[in-house]
């Protein structure tokens, strides 16, 4: 498998870069979920959102930020623009 170089962009990753495993298509999953374990044993998910970096970084790097979602996962399906999400 290949992987990509991706920066993310605020929650408890800010700022790294980490290697992202793309698919067949060269492009890294829509959501990336990072499970944490707790102190008391329980696991805490922060999830990151791809988003189309705004700006060209060298060697390919920035195709895609991933941005954290601190609601957790963004709402499933298409965003018709006429759709009320809540």
């Amino acid at each position: 498998m290949r992987h990509e170089e991706t920066e993310f962009v605020g929650g408890p990753l800010d700022g790294r870069v980490l290697e992202v495993m793309v698919g067949l298509t060269g492009q890294p999953p829509k959501v990336y979920p990072v499970p944490v374990p707790q102190p008391d044993g329980s696991e805490r998910v922060y999830v990151y959102v791809r988003t189309p970096a705004k700006e060209v970084r060298p060697a390919r790097r920035a195709r895609w930020v991933f941005v954290y979602e601190p609601e957790g996962r963004p709402a499933s399906g298409p965003k018709w623009p006429w759709s009320k999400r809540t």
